[in-house]
């Protein structure tokens, strides 16, 4: 799909209203793979590969603006007058942008494993310093880390496949377009309140390293209509993770 001057994959599954899903840092649409069969029996499911992850190649320079931007435009050309809207990680500041600078387009708001925004200094140098790694090194000098920092130790011992995937998913990444990836999350700043009048819903794992389960729960604390829940034994990738839980949430929420 050409948006925004640029080539982006974009899979539409399903008929009804829609329900946009945006991945994270490192992940792409399959992502969202355990919830689609799911979310298609009643919803247009909308799954994009952003600016330089997956099939989608890298056109610029992306910051958490542009994504929101090319979120809003993915809406416009499929004749959506509102969506249903999920983000993960570093999209949970992208879809807050969207609802923010857009907000006719969002109609619910899900955020999976929220990290903040701005990130603290530690985070945003970690972030240019991973950039800098994938650069010199390729993608395989993070995979592992990345599946085992992010992923709860119940996950690797009981659902193997599930961190294997994890470990692919950013394994395959461009080692360009995942460092362009870093540095824009490590130039994020906070989009605002969510608005009260939007549905909120806020799940993430209690082993959670990267969004801290504290994350999420001061944006359900700052909104005050929000549903919560921290899954036990599950880190950041919550849609492989706990794939039935967050199918389930995801549904009852919609």
């Amino acid at each position: 799909m050409q948006v925004n001057g640029k080539e982006l994959a974009v899979e539409v599954t399903g008929d009804g209203p829609a329900v946009l899903l945006v991945h994270g840092l490192g992940g792409t649409s399959n992502f969202y793979q355990p919830q689609v069969a799911a979310l298609a029996e009643r919803f247009q499911v909308i799954r994009p590969d952003m600016e330089g992850a997956g099939r989608s190649p890298l056109s610029g320079t992306p910051s958490i603006d542009s994504f929101a931007e090319d979120l809003a435009a993915i809406i416009d050309a499929l004749g959506v007058d509102s969506a249903r809207v999920v983000g993960h990680s570093m999209a949970t500041i992208t879809v807050r942008a969207l609802a923010t600078k857009h907000p006719q387009k969002v109609s619910h708001l899900a955020l999976l494993g929220a990290v903040p925004a701005p990130l603290p200094e530690a985070g945003r140098k970690g972030q240019h310093d991973r950039a800098a790694t994938v650069r010199e090194q390729g993608m395989i000098a993070v995979a592992d880390a990345v599946m085992t920092n992010a992923t709860a130790e119940a996950t690797r011992r009981d659902h193997p496949a599930a961190a294997a995937l994890v470990r692919e998913l950013v394994l395959r990444q461009d080692p360009e377009g995942y460092a362009r990836g870093c540095e824009a999350l490590a130039g994020a700043t906070d989009p605002g309140p969510v608005d009260p009048a939007l549905p909120l819903l806020l799940l993430t794992g209690a082993q959670d390293g990267v969004g801290a389960p504290a994350v999420s729960q001061g944006l359900a604390e700052a909104h005050g209509g929000a549903t919560l829940d921290v899954f036990d034994d599950c880190g950041h990738w919550t849609t492989l993770e706990r794939p039935f839980e967050v199918t389930d949430h995801l549904l009852t929420f919609f």
